[in-house]
């Protein structure tokens, strides 16, 4: 097992230098794009002589995007701000929770973690009015509420985890030369791209790259598939009982999504290489062949990281752009969105991390690192000209659009489930097993751990 030395956060914040340490990125008033009326206002707030020390996952160029942020925070209110990151952001954070040494704010980029410390009285209620801001002020609003309530210490649920830096897993990548030279356009639901992938076939292309490969964790790429089939063909009162288990692996439901995935990987002519090559591809090879002439596929599903193995020297919206993975138009489910985000919380409460709450509302807490890379937000009143990227511009926009947010299923599941037979059963699912078999062993192993 590898060793990692578990430095508190208390400790690692006197040796961090201050948010203040780093001009601010952008000057305020200047630059008219940015809201900087919510930065004014921000100074109502003064928190002179107070110390906020704020924990997460972010190290690297994703900690001095962070920092970026919180420079705006300590400018305004005078507050000392000291941001801490961690490779093992996951255990030090129960370390400290547990050794009373907590920081004021923790950045969960996993909810389940949350719930849990919320359910042994780590973390402060946030209390209804930031629900209710969260429900009028987000995107599918509602389905930001639910991802941060969770049952606390008495078993009363309440607001715990403020959601903010989101990432989008819905996406269908694709080479617009090859569609225009094919003279195919991209689908507006689910039947038109179900239609697509006949035509294809019928046209004697192959339409779909499909990669399950992934080492130790090969098969979690058919978990977002299905995940994003759950949206798709039942509704997110559906999918949340999945995730708990209250709705069985092996229910009808589920099933029936399991299949929908199976429509596109499981037939040898839609996918490159036939079913059988579907689960010995890694999925970082996988795209390629969108990029080879002629193409060995048409389209290929996956998240908004995948360009980092896109071929060097790739230009996003020109080699290659994507589309929104779309909904059935014969089903009323809206255009329901699947990702995954980081949730903020108070795990040490005080008037700075109050304030810093209220500072997470403000457009100008969005549109500092908007204007920088690496961020999407289902904020409705960000002004989006602040990206400098049309394309993240693009996805944010079918954020924004979204009926429905729901976060990456297999992420809440128990590990053994959700990192592991949920995996290893869809890699057996692609190489011959029904639907059936597999979720009928994918719920014994749940039973198993209960």
């Amino acid at each position: 097992m590898k060793k990692t030395f578990l430095m508190t956060v208390a400790a690692a914040a006197l040796l961090a230098g201050t948010a203040s340490a780093q001009e601010l990125k952008f000057a305020p008033g200047e630059d008219q794009k940015f809201n900087w009326a919510s930065f004014e206002e921000l100074k109502k707030t003064q928190l002179n002589g107070e110390q906020l020390t704020v924990f997460g996952p972010w190290l690297g160029p994703d900690q001095e995007l962070v920092e970026s942020v919180l420079a705006y925070f300590e400018a305004a209110t005078g507050a000392d701000v000291r941001y801490t990151g961690s490779d093992s952001f996951e255990q030090q954070v129960v370390v400290d929770l547990e050794a009373g040494s907590a920081p004021n704010i923790s950045i969960f980029p996993q909810p389940g973690l949350a719930a849990d410390m919320a359910k042994r009285g780590f973390l402060a209620d946030l209390g209804s009015e930031n629900a209710d801001w969260l429900r009028e002020n987000y995107a599918a609003g509602q389905s930001w509420v639910d991802l941060g309530t969770y049952a606390g210490q008495d078993g009363n649920r309440a607001f715990f985890g403020f959601p903010y830096k989101t990432d989008v897993k819905s996406l269908v990548w694709y080479s617009p030369e090859n569609f225009e030279d094919a003279g195919y356009e991209v689908p507006q639901s689910m039947e038109e791209l179900k239609a697509l992938t006949e035509k294809i076939v019928a046209d004697g292309g192959t339409p779909w790259c499909i990669g399950l490969g992934s080492g130790a964790a090969t098969g979690w790429p058919a978990t977002d598939w299905v995940e994003d089939m759950m949206l798709r063909t039942a509704s997110p009162e559906d999918y949340d009982k999945w995730v708990s288990n209250e709705m069985k692996f092996t229910d009808p439901v589920v099933i029936n999504a399991i299949n929908e995935f199976g429509w596109f990987a499981k037939n040898d002519a839609f996918v490159v290489g036939g079913a059988g090559a579907v689960a010995s591809t890694d999925f970082r090879d996988s795209p390629k062949g969108l990029f080879a002439s002629p193409p060995q596929c048409y389209m290929h599903r996956q998240a908004s990281f995948i360009p980092a193995f896109f071929p060097e020297g790739t230009a996003i919206g020109e080699d290659v752009d994507f589309f929104y993975f779309p909904s059935y138009a014969d089903k009323d489910l809206g255009n329901p969105v699947l990702g995954a985000g980081t949730t903020f919380t108070i795990t040490k409460d005080s008037p700075a991390a109050r304030a810093f709450i209220e500072f997470l509302k403000s457009p100008i807490a969005h549109e500092i690192w908007m204007a920088q890379k690496g961020f999407l937000t289902p904020h409705k009143g960000v002004n989006t000209e602040v990206f400098t990227d049309p394309t993240v511009r693009k996805m944010n926009d079918i954020l924004l659009q979204a009926t429905t947010f729901r976060f990456d299923a297999s992420d809440l599941m128990p590990g053994a489930v959700g990192a592991g037979s949920f995996w290893t059963g869809m890699v057996d699912f692609v190489g011959g097993k029904s639907a059936e078999d597999v979720a009928s062993g994918i719920q014994t192993s749940w039973d198993a751990i209960k």
